[in-house]
Formats: structure tokens, C-alpha cells, sequence
């Protein structure tokens, strides 16, 4: 196995130090994030041009969820780039993950990405979210997706959380927001009463 020294760290490496990104974890952020860079001159996965733009956009904006995290299935929508998803199972190694992407060329390099980064066992499901069939998320995520709340709520479990990335949702019937640091709003799943 090859490691890299501080002389010969890759170009995402000083603006992972920047931010404090644990040291177990920097090696697979900054494999996932090259192989970004390398996609990206072939397939649209993100704006951010330069090493510091992606580190800060792609995993700076996620950090501060990682403690959101419920233990058990983290299930992310429309994956995409691999942010929040990839880089929240990155950070959260002891949790089942799935990442849905429909589009061909984003689910090809999710799942490269997922092998380069050490996680080959995260699910990475060409679907969109109304055809996952497969178990309830204790957390789902979605960043840059304009869908209802009410849409979302099959694929969580009751109590179980929802964190979206960027534009501010309002609360729904179902959901009861919850705090979350700035830039991130969490939703709570409520119970589903039963009338007898």
C-alpha cells in the first residue's frame, strides 16, 4: 500500500487539513475527490473547478452533518457527485449506505467512486426515489432536489431523520423540523398514528 508523505500529498490534501477532516478519512476523501476531478472533464458532476471549490462545496457544506447521522441506513437521493452521500459514508464507516442515481453516467462513477474511497460495500441503486424498494433509511439525504416532503416519506422509517442540503424546505404534514447547523435543515419523521 502506498502513502503519501506531506511533500507528496495530492491537491485536495491542504484544504482537507483546512478543515479539520479527521486524519483516518482524508486518504479516501482525497481518492474520491481526484477521481471527481478526473470525471468531471467528461461527465457534468460538478461547478466547482479547483481543488479548494470542491473540498469546500463537497465536503466542507457535509461535515457538519455527520453527527445528524441516526445509527442505522443512510439512504441519499439523487447521488449524483457523490455529496452528501458518498462523503457522509466516508465519515460514517460503520453505516449501511445506499446511494440512488438514475442517470447512467453519474451511477458509473459512484460506483467507481465507491471502490476507490474503501467503500465497495455502500449500494449504489440506478433508481430514482419513487422506484427504491429497498429498506426504510434511519437517515435520508437530498441536495439540490426539489422534492416534496410528502414524497420522501416512504423511503424513511417513523423517527427517523431527513437532512437536505441547500434550498430552505418548509415544514409538511408528517414532519417536524428539527435544529440543524446553518446551511442544513433536519426533519424529523413522525409517527404514523393508527386508528382502531
Amino acid at each position: 500500500m502506498i502513502t503519501r508523505t506531506r511533500s507528496s500529498a495530492g491537491p485536495h490534501r491542504a484544504s482537507l487539513d483546512a478543515l479539520a477532516v479527521p486524519e483516518a478519512v482524508r486518504p479516501a476523501l482525497e481518492r474520491y475527490l481526484d477521481l471527481l476531478a478526473a470525471w468531471s472533464a467528461r461527465v457534468n458532476l460538478t461547478g466547482a473547478a479547483t481543488p479548494a471549490a470542491r473540498v469546500a462545496l463537497l465536503v466542507g457544506d457535509v461535515l457538519p452533518a455527520a453527527p445528524l447521522l441516526r445509527p442505522g441506513r443512510l439512504v441519499d437521493v439523487g447521488s449524483g457527485n457523490g455529496s452528501p452521500g458518498l462523503v457522509l459514508a466516508l465519515l460514517r464507516p460503520e453505516l449501511p449506505v445506499a446511494l440512488l442515481e438514475p442517470r447512467q453516467r453519474r451511477w458509473a462513477f459512484l460506483r467507481e467512486a465507491c471502490r476507490a474511497a474503501g467503500r465497495p460495500d455502500v449500494e449504489v441503486r440506478r433508481q430514482r426515489h419513487d422506484q427504491y424498494d429497498g429498506p426504510r433509511a434511519a437517515t435520508l439525504t437530498i441536495r439540490a432536489l426539489d422534492l416534496p416532503l410528502a414524497a420522501l416519506a416512504p423511503l424513511v422509517e417513523e423517527g427517523g431523520r431527513l437532512l437536505v442540503f441547500g434550498r430552505p424546505r418548509a415544514e409538511a404534514p408528517g414532519w417536524r423540523a428539527e435544529a440543524a447547523p446553518a446551511g442544513l435543515q433536519a426533519f424529523r419523521r413522525e409517527s404514523v398514528s393508527r386508528e382502531t
